[in-house]
């Protein structure tokens, strides 16, 4: 494996609002400099500088989406308003530049990249608005999916589109491609359940078709264009043959061209285009605002993955399992494919039937909930996920019989059994919602991932998969997957190779062609499902709805787009080689960034993700700068690496948070943070090694000199007030290039230098070691005068320890003490691995090896210190298996919860719920350790009325990342969505004492630690 060279520091340029209007050559030679100067110049004048982002590193972050395609962008912009985006269409007509709009990029089909102008509308657009009870969400492009539902949570509904990447991708995707997923079928898809829509035509006429007048006002605004979808709207229903193929394609899921239905299901040019924007991939304008009419959440779930000897008996079980018949009236919906738009059925039927190949269960063995029996099963084996849905609990018992009797039916090579345990159906369910990325990063180095999907008519199903299998085969994919949505007839498949020879690319393209023959002309099926037609299947459209309809789509574009600005080649392609141009080539850097498949899941937790770039992005910068490593010296290329490198600094290293989050949300679990860990630590020459190594060793007299040192800060601060202490502190900061944080009244004060006292006695009656983390120790008390309670937190831990009866013992050396966290986020591995081996042999002594519990009050700490990493020797590995870390949750959890004992002896707390209303923060270590809603449940038990910030998962503080680089707290928490109220709660709470800082800091409240919550619940009345 090659690896592009570490970036070198550079000063922040963060607040530098000039836009390089350099020519990027090495992408593009036809583009004429004073033509790009006079382009970024002209969007700059219609949004403002700092929304323009025209630098080498900004068009190669956004050079990809979560496909197999790649084009640079010449800028990107981020408009923020109607106005805007209209400005911003208007110079893309001006100079004749193509126009694409991106919310996630989470596409898998090429549709959201562009050689031209990307509007990126991920970090605005985000209005969301709860109307009707829940029956109808308002919502803005910019959100994701996943939030909306959040919202929609409360009133037991939610939004009818379902994809796998619904955690990641936003509502303006969602829309744009008509995504569907595993229980949307086809009635409960964005065509179906978006009651209304604003949108903005590519000349800049706003259509609303919530609007009563919206007919008369598109007539006055763009009489031509209404003209035309009337005319168009005419060719149809003239032709009878033609009416009846279109509602034939549109009983099954379709993606494949314009949702020509919308002449049929409606009669108003406006109701006719609105419909027509849906699924139209950005081609047809920008949808800037959407109604939702929600559908049910269904409460009582239950679900179970079936084992098949053979392929074509699982899929033909699909259509039994499909026509089981009710056994009880006002049974759940069902979610049939073929069903007519909104209506329901009285069947038990399963809501999803999720069909897998032997290949994929190969690829998913070992993980939870795939029965280890998988492993023997023959190649010819296959398995359907099936699940059963209903509203009411009177209504499980018959959901359980029908399911039950379903399952009897069936001929499987395993005994399996239904389960409605929730932890149990996730994890089935990651199985499959993962598979695309876990599969890809199973990918050899240099492979790129390519998923398509089809659709058949249901009862064809068995035969087709068969079918698709031998196209495999033939063609040599053999490693080929094959999964999908059984119950719609719709099959995604996954296939692996390299774009980097003529013979690859042939291959490639003589498979799309047979595939193409092969759903088309044997089973008149989509070559598009719910993916949208994109890049790939452009070229095809005409092959699959034949040259009556296709011209019809053509004249669509025309009216709409004349100049064929909006994402061109996208949907409508004259170019019949299309789907094998721009292929994405993946050289070979390091572990992480060859296993990546830039899906895009990692994105939505990432704090930087509005500041600088997201972990997908570093990744994709980080194979730009392999690409260009053996440039010649002065040439373009060498100059754009250069500028690549300098800007990575800032934009990936410095302002990466290193939370890790990133992992839990791939499903290959990469964490980009460990990279960039290890890229600082390869700008540290072994000098700087050796003398933080020798500062970290002397810990116990370096915690006394951060103790004067924030003494000193606050009495300045008293004396000479917060804004000069700030100003001299923000001086030495860029003085030492951002080594030194900048000072907020936000830190703590210390607590006593002496820590609560314990004794031998102590040691010999105590139930637990407590083993208070070095920032507790060293700015242990709440940082504002008007807070409350003043105690340090190991003052307020002990006493809770004591009400709890189970008494703590501190061990007196502990004092310089760390788990190394501090050293491992900067890159200083010898400190890092000397202090945490020392860590480890300290608390294996004061534990009596293993004999008593350790509680640690800082989730990132314990966090920490569970990680072993692979270089701990063996022997230090065994005791840390063998000793019991307590995170201060999990102790929380165990002393305040009524339904469990005291069998492990850590006592028991009685709470009063105070008459407050709270807001947890629960930090990235909470959230990584599954403990955000045990933290929660203990809150509730402590306060009325208790609220959990939905994001963002990291607040951005990062240990002191936020004191040196206050800007990314301050973006990452400007992601909170649906923003709250901060001025509304009695109390803020968190689970770190950084964390804390970071909030109070940039929130202008008071966050501490949650055990101040049960220490006030706790007292005796």
């Amino acid at each position: 494996m090659t690896s592009p060279p570490p970036a070198t520091p550079h000063a922040d340029t963060t607040t530098d609002t000039t836009v390089d209007t350099t020519v990027d050559t090495t992408v593009d030679t036809t583009v004429d400099p004073s033509e790009h100067a006079a382009l970024i110049e002209a969007l700059c004048r219609a949004i403002g500088a700092e929304r323009v982002r025209a630098r080498p590193i900004d068009v190669a972050a956004y050079a990809s989406d979560a496909s197999f395609y790649r084009l640079t962008p010449r800028v990107i912009v981020q408009p923020s308003s109607v106005a805007e985006m209209q400005a911003v269409m208007q110079v893309s007509r001006a100079h004749a530049v193509p126009l694409v709009i991106r919310a996630a990029g989470t596409s898998l089909s090429g549709q959201a990249i562009t050689d031209g102008i990307l509007v990126d509308i991920s970090k605005h657009w985000r209005a969301l608005a709860v109307e009707d009870q829940g029956r109808r969400v308002r919502v803005g492009p910019g959100v994701i999916g996943a939030d909306v539902n959040r919202a929609l949570k409360p009133y037991g509904r939610r939004i009818g589109p379902d994809p796998a990447s619904i955690d990641s991708c936003m509502v303006g995707g969602i829309i744009a491609n008509n995504a569907s997923g595993m229980c949307c079928g086809v009635s409960e898809n964005s065509y179906h359940t978006v009651s209304s829509l604003q949108a903005i035509l590519p000349d800049g006429t706003i259509l609303d078709s919530g609007d009563p007048d919206a007919d008369a006002a598109l007539s006055r605004e763009a009489p031509a264009l209404a003209a035309d979808i009337a005319a168009l709207q005419s060719r149809i229903h003239a032709d009878p043959a033609l009416c009846e193929r279109i509602r034939a394609k549109y009983r099954g899921k379709n993606t494949t061209g314009y949702a020509l239905n919308a002449f049929l299901d409606y009669d108003t040019p406006a109701a006719i285009l609105a419909r027509l924007m849906i699924g139209s991939e950005g081609t047809l304008g920008f949808i800037s605002e959407a109604v939702f009419d929600t559908v049910p959440e269904y409460r009582y779930k239950r679900a179970a993955l079936c084992l098949f000897a053979d392929m074509h008996a699982a899929a033909s079980a699909v259509a039994a399992l499909s026509a089981e018949p009710s056994t009880a009236p006002g049974a759940a919906p069902s979610a049939d494919a073929s069903a007519a738009p909104g209506a329901t059925s009285t069947a038990w039927t399963p809501r999803a039937i999720e069909l897998m190949d032997r290949a994929c269960l190969r690829a998913t063995e070992g993980l939870p909930g795939m029965p280890p029996e998988a492993a023997a099963l023959p190649e010819s084996a296959a398995a359907l996920l099936i699940e059963y849905q209903c509203a009411e609990a009177d209504e499980r018992d018959a959901m359980r019989a029908a399911s039950n009797a379903a399952l009897a039916t069936l001929a499987l090579a395993v005994p399996t059994q239904f389960t409605e345990d929730d932890a149990e159906r996730a994890a089935l369910w990651r199985i499959r919602k993962g598979l695309f990325p876990i599969v890809g990063a199973t990918k050899k180095s240099g492979e790129t991932c390519i998923i398509e999907d089809v659709a058949v008519p249901p009862t064809r199903l068995a035969d087709a998969v068969l079918d698709l299998q031998a196209l495999f085969h033939a063609h040599g994919y053999d490693r080929a997957l094959l999964f999908g949505h059984a119950k719609a007839g719709n099959c995604h498949f996954l296939i692996t190779q390299r774009f980097d020879n003529p013979a690859e690319i042939s291959r490639y393209r003589d498979f799309i062609e047979a595939l193409v023959t092969l759903i088309t002309e044997r089973y008149d099926g989509a070559l598009k499902a719910e993916h949208g037609t994109g890049r790939n299947m452009a070229p095809f459209v005409e092959a699959e709805w034949g040259a009556t309809a296709t011209a019809i789509m053509r004249d669509l574009k025309a009216a709409l787009d004349p100049g064929q600005l909006f994402n061109p080649g996208v949907i409508i392609s004259d170019d019949p080689d299309a789907h094998i141009h721009n292929l994405k080539d993946l050289p070979s850097v390091e572990d992480e960034v060859d296993r990546c498949i830039e899906c895009g899941f990692c994105e939505s937790v990432c704090p930087s993700r509005a500041l600088t770039l997201t972990p997908r992005q570093r990744i994709v910068v980080r194979r730009e700068l392999a690409r260009l490593q053996d440039s010649t010296p002065g040439s373009p290329a060498a100059l754009r690496a250069a500028s690549l490198a300098r800007d990575y600094q800032y934009a990936a290293i410095d302002t990466c948070a290193t939370d890790g989050l990133c992992a839990t949300e791939c499903p290959v679990g990469i964490d980009t943070g460990a990279l960039v860990k290890r890229l600082r630590q390869a700008q540290i020459s072994p000098g700087g090694q050796r003398r933080v190594a020798w500062l970290a060793a002397r810990g116990r007299l370096l915690e006394p000199t951060l103790r004067a040192m924030t003494s000193a800060a606050h009495l300045a601060t008293a004396v000479l007030g917060e804004a000069p202490v700030s100003a001299l502190t923000g001086a030495a900061a860029a003085i030492s290039r951002r080594r030194l944080p900048r000072f907020s009244a936000a830190i703590p004060h210390p607590p006593p230098a002496r820590l609560p006292v314990t004794s031998a006695a102590d040691q010999a009656r105590a139930a637990l070691v407590y083993v208070p983390s070095c920032l507790s120790r060293i700015l242990g008390t709440p940082p504002r005068p008007g807070d409350r309670d003043r105690r340090a937190l190991a003052d307020v831990l002990t006493t809770l320890a004591e009400r709890a009866g189970a008494p703590m013992w501190i061990p007196k050396d502990c004092r310089g003490q760390c788990c190394g966290l501090p050293f491992a986020s900067k890159g200083y591995h010898s400190a890092h691995k000397a202090v945490y081996e020392r860590m480890i042999a300290r608390m294996w002594a004061w534990s009596e090896g293993g004999q008593r519990p350790i509680v640690i009050d800082a989730s990132s700490c314990s966090e920490s210190l569970r990680a072993a990493p692979a270089w701990l020797a063996a022997d230090a590995r065994d005791q840390l298996e063998a000793m019991r870390l307590i995170d201060a949750v999990e102790l929380a959890d165990a002393w305040t919860n009524p339904a469990a004992g005291d069998d492990a002896g850590l006592g028991r707390l009685r709470t009063q719920p105070l008459p407050q209303r709270v807001l947890l923060h629960p930090s990235c270590a909470t959230r990584k350790r599954g403990l955000a809603e045990t933290l929660r449940q203990v809150a509730e038990r402590c306060a009325r009325d208790v609220d959990v910030a939905p994001s963002p998962e990291c607040c951005g503080t990062a240990g002191d990342r936020g004191l040196l680089y206050p800007e990314l707290p301050r973006a990452a928490l400007a992601l909170e969505a649906p923003p709250h109220a901060i001025e509304t709660y009695d109390g803020y709470y968190s689970t770190n004492l950084t964390c804390e800082i970071g909030l109070s800091q940039t929130r202008g409240v008071s966050y501490r630690s949650f055990l101040y919550l049960i220490e006030a619940a706790s007292r005796e009345p």
